[in-house]
This record gives structure tokens, sequence and C-alpha cells, in this order.
């Protein structure tokens, strides 16, 4: 009979989650169709060969990663569209048939073996494009989401250190069948730490209510999903003295926060052609955030969206650069 991996009741860090606590600092990259549609969300009717970057500068962006002091990047893989950054053999909604069939993974993979980076990967699981989504979703969805996963988590790519998992909101709890991810993800990847968005408060649709926002969490609270490995909500800072310690099926689990961050004021995601109208954000009060979250012994990733050229904001990397130096985290 088959044995589940499963994340075991502690009440202290395990060596995985040690190692994640220890990286501390990351880029979040935001890109997709959705970078050539002008939106943050989209529903899948964008026209795959709409998404035609002149160039996939992934040297570019893990080297600016590097320089900035950061130690991984989170890049994403499917956003709520549907729309794969790999050649996939699971959907036709895909590189593999847009403007620019460069496999975006497999170069990110390659700049960070280059630069000494660590890669995470986010994954939606949300999807608004698959049919199956809709319809048998335990017999249809979850098989194919486990194919993917395991097309990203193989080995092809590397080690994969990190499984940023959104869009919980849209079904039940019960109905992701987030053991089976997690035994899918912890067989290819054992030390992949995986989290879930939403991460803390009561089970059902619909974000959890302010009462489970970082700033406000107990010792004890629930766990929303899955007894995973680390939590998040983005973009809610945390404080000082955040809790590490929360409940599931009346058991313990230690979880770490990873606050994520936009460069710009707004709901900043994924580049636009309004994107570099909108301001940066403040200097200091992001360095206070982020020092605050270090002190917690949590993580920090902070979004820089290529754009429809496939590279990264001038202005973005010099605001990056400025956080970094005055943390005292630039390698340059």
């Amino acid at each position: 009979m088959k044995e589940w991996i499963r994340q075991l009741p502690s009440t202290e860090p395990t060596d995985a989650q040690k190692a994640q606590m220890a990286r501390k600092y990351g880029m979040f990259l935001h890109f997709g169709v959705n970078t050539f549609g002008n939106v943050e969300w989209s529903d899948g009717g964008i026209d795959a060969r709409s998404y035609q970057p002149e160039e996939i500068d992934a040297d570019g962006w893990v080297k600016t990663a590097y320089e900035a002091g950061m130690n991984y990047v989170i890049l994403i893989t499917k956003h709520h569209d549907g729309f794969c950054l790999w050649d996939t053999k699971y959907t036709e909604y895909c590189v593999r048939n847009s403007g620019n069939p460069t496999d975006v993974v497999a170069e990110v993979a390659k700049a960070c073996k280059k630069y000494g980076i660590q890669l995470g990967l986010y994954y939606s699981l949300w999807d608004r494009k698959e049919p199956t989504y809709e319809k048998d979703f335990t017999d249809g969805y979850i098989p194919y989401m486990l194919n993917q996963l395991t097309e990203l988590m193989d080995g092809r790519y590397g080690e994969i250190i990190e499984l940023w998992l959104d869009g919980p909101w849209e079904k039940y709890c019960e109905q992701w069948r987030y053991d089976l991810i997690y035994d899918t993800v912890k067989r290819l990847q054992p030390n992949c730490q995986i989290g879930i968005n939403h991460t803390i408060g009561r089970c059902g649709l619909g974000n959890p209510e302010e009462r489970y926002r970082p700033c406000n969490y107990q010792e004890g609270d629930p766990i929303r999903n899955f007894p995973s490995d680390f939590r998040l909500w983005d973009p809610f800072p945390c404080r000082e003295d955040d809790p590490k310690l929360y409940m599931h099926d009346g058991q313990l689990y230690y979880m770490p926060f990873e606050m994520t961050i936009c460069s710009r004021e707004g709901f900043s995601w994924f580049y636009s052609n309004i994107y570099e109208q909108k301001p940066l954000l403040d200097v200091e009060d992001t360095v206070e955030k982020i020092k605050t979250a270090f002190k917690a012994s949590n993580m920090v990733v902070i979004n820089m969206p290529p754009n429809t050229k496939g590279r990264l904001c001038e202005s973005d990397v010099e605001h990056l650069m400025e956080i970094s130096k005055k943390l005292g985290m630039a390698r340059i």
C-alpha cells in the first residue's frame, strides 16, 4: 500500500524550514499574457499569440536579484488565466503556441544556476481556461494539476526550493486535494517548501476575514487549507512578534511567513501600459517593513514584473537597489 507523505505536527522548524528562513530575501517575477493584455487578472480569453516579448532576459532578471542581495526568485508559471510559461504537454494555452515559444522556466532555471540563486515557482490553483476546472473537478482538473506540477518538479528545471500556490478561495478546501498536491511535490522535490495563499483562517469560499490578516495572527489560529510549510497572504506585512504555531485538526504546526511586496503602489503585480505611471513605494517605509519581517525570522519577496520587451523596468531596478543598500544586503 502506498504511504502518503504528510507534513508532521511540530512546534519547531524542520531543516527545510530553517533553510527557507535563511534564504530570507527574494524576487517575485510576474510575467505572462496579462503583461500583454494590460490587466492584473484575465479569464483565459487573451490570445496566446499576443504574448510576444522581444526577448526573455532571464539573465538580467536573475542578475538583478543577485546584485540586490537576494537569494532566490519565484517565477509565475501559470496565473489564473491558465497560460503556461513552459512547454507543457497538457494544454495548448502555453508559450509553445505564442508569439515567443521560449520556455521561460528553463531560462530562469539556467540563469539561477549561473548566479547561484535558488529557484521557486508560483502556480495558480484557479484556472479560468482549462475546461475540466468547471466540470468533473476531482477526476478531471485534479489530475491536470498533478500532471503539470510533475512537469515542473520532475528535475528538468533542477532543484525547486519553493512552490507558491494561489487561488484557493475559488473552491472549498477539500475540493483541492492538497494531500495529493503535497504528496506529488514532496516525492519529486523533498525540500521544496509549499505555501498556499490565504493560509490562516476558517475554511470557506472567498477571502478569510480581516481578523486573519498577518498583522492580527495569534498563536493557535486555524490553518485554513492544509498544514503546508509556510504562510502567505499577499501583499500584507507581518508584525515583529509574528507567531509561528498554528492549528490543524487539533495539532500545532510550525509555519514561518513569507511577505510579498509590490514595487509600486496599488495592485501592481503585472506590467501594463500604465504600470510605470504608478508611484514607487516609499523606500524608508518599505525598508522598515522588511526589517520587521527579518526580525521575526520571516522571508520577504519583492515583485519585479518584466515589461513587454521581456526586461525589468530600469526605475524598478534602481528602486530595488536603493532598498537593498539601505538594508545592507546589496552585493554591488
